[in-house]
């Protein structure tokens, strides 16, 4: 019902996104979606990755500063609005979002949004009686 967010430390220096997507590639580690914040001094990279454990391991190898987060990827509706409904769903049950992003797929049947939330089974439920889409691990490692 989760699925595993890989986020990397990255001190703002050019070239370390790079270094990072590379490891990735040499490592046959396909990127489902990918999100950068930054400050002044560093960035965080979330991703969403085929094989987050493997994903894990080679980046520590490598000398990154790697945690996993389990966030939920949910299906909405791709028209305006569409994301509304699972919002609006969530606020109704008083569940903060702390970020989301969104990520491409080849499939045509909707959109898809990486949502970490204050309280994953909570949210779960709550999206689950909106009539929310929820996708499973499979799901979103083989998109």
């Amino acid at each position: 019902m989760f699925i595993n967010q890989v986020s990397v430390f990255i001190e703002n220096r050019s070239g370390r996104l790079s270094s990072i997507t590379k490891v990735l590639g040499d490592n046959g580690i396909d990127i489902r979606a990918l999100s950068l914040a930054d400050t002044t001094n560093f960035g965080i990279l979330r991703l969403i990755v085929n094989d987050p454990k493997k994903a894990e391991k080679v980046l520590k190898d490598n000398g990154f500063t790697v945690s996993t987060t389990k966030v939920i990827a949910v299906q909405v509706e791709d028209t305006p609005g569409g994301l509304y409904k699972t919002l609006d769903c969530l606020q109704g049950a008083n569940i903060g979002v702390e970020y989301a992003y969104a990520f491409i797929t080849r499939k045509k049947d909707g959109a898809f949004v990486i949502l970490r939330v204050e309280n994953n089974e909570i949210a779960v439920e709550h999206l689950k009686d909106c009539g929310v889409n929820i996708l499973s691990e499979d799901e979103v490692y083989s998109i």
